[in-house]
């Protein structure tokens, strides 16, 4: 019999074929005491485990590059974490075994991360991978990660690791579904990359038996199990017009009365740049510069390195506009040399351009790196700061630009409410807004992007997020200057044309998202945009907004 699932939906397309599961290690070896003098050999199995496992890592972050790169190197160093090693080695000195010394070491790590703040705790789904691989491999059982199998089907998982979705083979693996995660959890944003239909906090999905057939609809989040004939042929149908109205679409962004909204891609790094281009973006609108800098978080990137990696990306857009983002490290993403290592909450604590300002040098070296890879060169770049919380933060950012001699447009992020509520006072000292939706709906709802009991309070959809991303656009509308969308929402091709009706300037996401929007925007008017977005503003529930933005859009 059919049934229907609701999730949310992270990534656009249909799927439709067998559930197979998501294999896992060992979690918990076996307590058994070793001799003394067994100690050390135990310590440099254990040692040659991590590395193994962080090489594994960085080995599968260079064969999948971009965003997936930058992710897995984290890992990578989550493993080698000196602090954590020392810790395996203690235990083992008192008569643990490598594993049981492994396993305890992280257990205790894991405990202060899930207590620590919901930001951090957020990064637990990571570890748990980190130790699951080393475990494994001290145990000589098979790695955690996705079955094997000749024929396609539906990946249904718990959560899912970076080093997994990262290295998805699209041709085997249709779409996949998970019991948590978000909106924005590193699994989503990976699905949209690979443009494999996801679908992820579905209470449930690990019930679902190994071969049962499910369609998954990673646009609306519905999953239909044992789908009749019909439901079927529904499916594939809709997802057959939809590829043909793609591939009818082509051009730069616009509604079908001819108002432009230029189309941009999300890159993390050189690695991305041609899917934008194959997409046919018109410019990069978030360039996360992170990825530089994860290769050693203990000191940061020459200039000339920096110089050689920014004017690869700059190169590929000629006469295009590249926004580049300051290195955001801190939170989820901290640096030896650049974030405190004793915050209570370092999502509210020193990250961005905070700690940026607090180590000019390292925002110096960036920013002339900037200037020098842009030389000669046509483009059009844009440099933006993140983590703006008002008009000091925007004149120190501007102010240092200046001092190192780029020439480029200065912009502020708005991820945080102060932002958005004071945008007009902070573009009089910066030339656009750059809307981060993840982050402003993490700050707006406190509700953390990876924890998936929350993820209705991470929907876009919300009407107060649409509030705050309304006063950014009216106030750039007032003082003539830009507003773009750089979060996630903006792969969305129906709250695209709601973005647009808000005033929003500009649109930027992930390469595999752009062909979806740009045909959806081409099927309406600015007018029509502007009521859907009024209708959405009108209501009280996500849901709700989405509802009524469909039905304007639709005609009902």
């Amino acid at each position: 019999m059919e049934t229907t699932l609701r999730g949310v939906g992270v990534s656009h397309g249909v799927a439709i074929g067998e559930v197979r599961h998501m294999g896992t290690a060992v979690l918990e070896p076996p307590a058994k005491q070793i001799p003394t003098e067994d100690a050390e050999r135990e310590q440099g199995r254990a040692r040659k485990a991590v590395e193994a496992v962080a090489a594994d890592l960085m080995a599968r972050g260079n064969l999948a590059g971009g965003e997936a790169q930058a992710v897995l190197e984290a890992q990578a160093m989550m493993a080698q974490d000196p602090e954590l090693m020392a810790d395996v080695e203690r235990r083992i000195a008192v008569g643990s075994t490598a594993e049981r010394g492994v396993y305890d070491a992280f257990a205790s790590y894991r405990a202060l991360l899930a207590n620590a703040g919901e930001y951090l705790a957020g990064r637990v789904a990571d570890l748990d991978d980190v130790r699951n691989r080393i475990v494994a491999r001290l145990l000589g059982v098979p790695m955690p990660g996705v079955p094997d199998s000749d024929e396609p089907y539906v990946l249904i998982a718990r959560d899912l690791a970076p080093a997994d979705t990262a290295l998805l083979d699209p041709t085997l693996v249709l779409g996949f579904v998970t019991e948590e995660g978000g909106p924005t959890s590193h699994s989503a944003i990976l699905a949209r990359a690979l443009g494999v239909p996801a679908v992820v906090a579905l209470p449930g999905a690990g019930e679902l038996a190994e071969g049962t057939l499910v369609a998954v609809d990673g646009s609306t989040g519905e999953i239909f199990v044992n789908p009749s004939a019909e439901k079927k042929a529904e499916m594939e149908a809709a997802a057959a017009a939809r590829k043909a109205a793609l591939a009818a679409t082509t051009g730069p962004g616009a509604t079908s009365d001819g108002h432009k909204v230029p189309l941009l891609a999300n890159v993390g790094g050189p690695a991305d740049v041609p899917a934008a281009v194959e997409a046919g973006a018109e410019g990069v609108g978030l360039f996360r510069t992170e990825f530089l800098f994860l290769d050693d978080s203990k000191n940061a990137p020459s200039e000339e390195k920096q110089v050689e990696a920014y004017r690869k990306v700059l190169e590929a857009f000629p006469e295009g506009r590249v926004v580049v983002r300051v290195l955001d490290a801190g939170a989820d993403k901290p640096l030896d040399f650049l974030t405190p290592a004793d915050e209570p909450n370092p999502a509210l604590g020193v990250r961005g351009l905070r700690s940026l300002l607090d180590h000019p040098d390292v925002l110096r070296t960036q920013l002339t790196a900037l200037a020098k890879a842009s030389e000669g060169l046509p483009v059009y770049l844009d440099v933006m700061a993140p983590m703006v919380a008002d008009r000091a933060d925007a004149k120190a950012f501007a102010d240092a630009c200046r001092e190192a001699g780029l020439r480029a447009k200065f912009g502020a992020m708005v991820e945080i409410p102060s932002a958005a509520l004071r945008a007009r006072s902070i573009l009089q000292e910066v030339e656009f807004l750059s809307l981060g939706t993840n982050d402003l709906a993490q700050y707006t709802f406190a509700a953390d992007r990876q924890v998936g009991a929350v993820s209705r309070l991470q929907d876009p959809w919300q009407p107060a997020l649409l509030d705050l991303v309304a006063l950014s656009a009216e106030a750039a509308k007032a003082e003539g200057k830009s507003c773009g969308v750089c979060g996630e929402a903006a792969s969305d091709p129906l709250l695209a044309c709601v973005l647009t009706g808000l005033g929003v300037t500009s649109l930027s996401m992930g390469a595999a998202s752009i062909p979806y929007v740009r045909a959806t925007l081409a099927k309406y008017t600015l007018a029509q945009c502007e009521r859907a977005a009024a209708a959405a503003r009108a209501c009280d529930s996500a849901e709700e907004a989405r509802t009524a933005a469909q039905a304007v859009l639709s005609g009902e």
